[in-house]
Formats: structure tokens, sequence, C-alpha cells
């Protein structure tokens, strides 16, 4: 909130320099930041009194924002990336699915394998263990298993994390 928005009666006000002027009334700390043509902004409202600076708002939010957006820019966002494997896999194509694995673990996304049973194969779900099991020790030394070979419904699913 700024300027007239400003509800209580009075505030703890820091002036424009940083320098401390004690608890006054709102019309005075309104007074004071009109006369250095600046804004009143309430920095901490939950505060008893609540805590009000004088600063150029405008510019204020400009600095605000340009520090969003370097976090922004700074910040990784891990995606799952998902390999679908089947239970009776050869060995060709697991090797192919196997080097997708290890190409998004390196680039730091976690991975969804997943095994999905078609027909009768789900009466022989070890085999599909067997399959996911396969996957975690052939990539162990650039992942961890962040959840084990789970059924779920028709499918049975893992999923690997980078190491730090």
């Amino acid at each position: 909130m700024i300027n007239d928005e400003i509800r209580a009666k009075e505030v703890r006000l820091i002036g424009a320099d940083s320098e401390q002027h004690g608890i006054v009334p709102i019309r005075e700390a309104l007074q004071m930041a009109a006369d250095a043509n600046l804004d009143l902004v309430n920095v901490a409202p939950t505060a008893k009194p609540p805590v009000c600076r004088i600063m150029d708002y405008g510019k204020y939010r400009y600095e605000m924002q340009k520090k969003e957006k370097e976090a922004r820019k700074n910040q990784k966002i891990v995606e799952i990336k998902e390999v679908r494997f089947s239970a009776t896999i050869d060995e060709h194509d697991f090797q192919t699915k196997l080097r997708n694995v290890l190409k998004f673990l390196n680039e730091g996304d976690k991975v969804k394998c997943s095994v999905r049973f078609r027909g009768r194969e789900i009466t022989h779900a070890s085999i599909g263990q067997k399959v996911l099991e396969r996957v975690a020790a052939e990539a162990e030394s650039i992942c961890n298993v962040e959840r084990r070979p789970k059924l779920e419904g028709r499918s049975m699913i893992m999923i690997l994390s980078p190491k730090a």
C-alpha cells in the first residue's frame, strides 16, 4: 500500500536516506513524503505500528521486477521425462531406450520409467520388474532410484533422479 491507501493512524517512519524518524502520525508522514516528491510505502503492514518508508515507488517496483526476472532466469526447472518399456522388449530396443534415459539424467531431468502390460502380460509382472531393475542397474552410476518399481493398474512405474 502506498500514500493515501495506508489506513493506520500512526506509523513507524523510515526516511528517504534510511534514517529513523520514530512513530509519527500518518498526516505528518504523508506531508514529509510530499515535500521530498516521493511516495510513502507501507513495507511492514503487520507490524504494530506499521512500518512505512519514504521512497520512489516506481523505482522500487522496477528493482523488484528486475530481481524476480533474474531469479527466474537462474532457476533450473526439473522436468519429469517418461520412457516406456514393454515386458517383452528386445535387446536393441532396450539399449536405445536406456540411451534416452541416460541422456535425460545427464541433462538434470528426472526420468519416469514405465512398463505397460497388455493383455495377459499382467500375470507375469515379475518380467516387467526385471526390466526396470535392469535399467536401474545400468544407470546406477549417474542416478538414484527415487521410487522402486511399483505396480499401478496395468503399468509398473519407477522414478530415477540424477545424482547431485
